[in-house]
């Protein structure tokens, strides 16, 4: 048996105790776990004295059955872990962090990306129509903008991501031509996994979508600038998104990230009934984006205009049902410095305003870069909540 301890300045202490999936080797049986400091737990071992339903949550490779469980169960084996964490475990339960293979934490069900940060929107409306005086068009105020994507393509950390290739019509194209996206992309955001989801015809109201949040991870939507150029007139991002997205492999718990609540910067107009809150929220997460090492972008999710309540309630106000294991993503975190822009066609205003990376001139990704995006936000009495990290490595085009 093993009294465990958090290094000082962890972020993985008794106050996160995150969700996830690991195995003891790459190729071994999977199963849920939590992560405290540098050690990995696995929850089917610690929890099994005091949880019946231990090894049908936890002795599984996903956290699905957990997940639909519901509110009132993930805050009781919330207060079953903090105990057991803090008691002596089963050494056989216990696992370097730094050993482990971490996986996805959950079957994606379906995925929905949104576009709720003003400074990148604007940003965005700038870039692409800049005769136009308002940069936003004119239903982003009223109502959180998204897109549907493919939740086939959703990846953990770790696993690299191939170029796409595709249509793209430059300027000086007379014609669309097909080949490897010359201007692939990242977007630093957060995602948001449903744990409980709602009937077809019965919309979630926006007071109530909390108990249904289950937890958050950073997402990292990777996007082919040139392909989403051209093919997204009239209806939308589609294979310039669809390629790939990368996920964090740890689940941070919405009750994890109490303290982190804050109010949305204002939105006004005021919205719609279905979307009006008492007092709209988003979270103190701090963002930070590396380009081969080295920190270009610290991207405040603090800033953005929609509520991740907000997003769900919409999401389900046509009457569309949500399932365990919806993922919706904010859209690019970026706030108002340079420096705070979460996609690399904002930090290098399309191309036209390179920044150093490793002594290079640099705008838009080539083979071999690799991207890190981290988050933390702060926690009881002063501690940080870490989300740990996505990261991964462009391959060059195949085919």
């Amino acid at each position: 048996m093993t009294v465990l301890s958090t290094p000082a300045g962890s972020g993985f202490g008794p106050a996160n105790l995150p969700y996830g999936v690991y195995s003891a080797t790459p190729d071994g049986p999977r199963r849920c776990a939590t992560r405290v400091g540098d050690t990995v737990v696995d929850l089917a071992i610690a929890l099994a004295p005091t949880l019946p339903e231990a090894t049908r949550w936890f002795a599984t490779d996903a956290l699905n059955e957990f997940m639909a469980a519901g509110y009132d169960a993930w805050a009781r084996v919330r207060e079953l872990l903090t105990e057991a964490v803090l008691s002596p475990l089963p050494d056989e339960a216990l696992f370097p962090a730094a050993e482990v293979t971490m996986h996805l934490p959950c079957r994606i069900a379906d995925y929905v990306d949104f576009y709720a940060s003003e400074h990148h929107a604007s940003n965005l409306g700038r870039l692409f129509r800049p005769d136009v005086a308002d940069p936003l068009l004119p239903n982003w105020k009223h109502l959180p903008v998204g897109y549907h994507g493919r939740s086939s393509t959703i990846v953990v950390s770790g696993v690299d991501i191939v170029r796409p290739c595709g249509q793209r019509k430059g300027p000086a194209d007379a014609a669309p031509v097909f080949g490897p996206s010359t201007r692939l992309d990242i977007e630093a955001e957060l995602g948001f996994l449903v744990g409980v989801g709602n009937a077809m015809g019965t919309p979630i109201p926006v007071e109530e979508a909390e108990r249904h949040l289950f937890g958050a991870v950073i997402f990292n939507d990777w996007s082919a600038r040139d392909i989403q150029a051209w093919e997204y007139q009239p209806l939308g991002p589609n294979l310039g998104k669809s390629f790939a997205s990368s996920i964090s492999p740890w689940v941070v718990p919405m009750a994890a990230l109490a303290t982190a609540k804050c109010p949305v910067p204002g939105q006004d107009p005021i919205p719609l009934d279905y979307l009006r809150m008492a007092a709209p929220w988003t979270l103190d997460v701090a963002l930070e984006v590396e380009w081969n090492g080295q920190l270009v972008s610290r991207p405040p999710y603090a800033q953005m205009y929609w509520s991740p309540a907000q997003m769900l309630a919409h999401t389900t106000v046509n009457g569309a049902a949500t399932r365990t294991g919806d993922l919706f993503a904010s859209g690019t975190v970026s706030g108002p410095e340079r420096d705070q822009r979460g996609a690399f066609i904002e930090l290098t205003w399309g191309g036209a305003e390179p920044i150093s990376v490793g002594g290079q001139d640099r705008t838009f990704l080539v083979d071999g870069d690799r991207v890190t995006i981290r988050a933390s936000a702060p926690g009881v009495g002063g501690a940080r909540i870490e989300f740990g990290e996505v990261t991964a490595t462009v391959l060059p085009a195949r085919g």
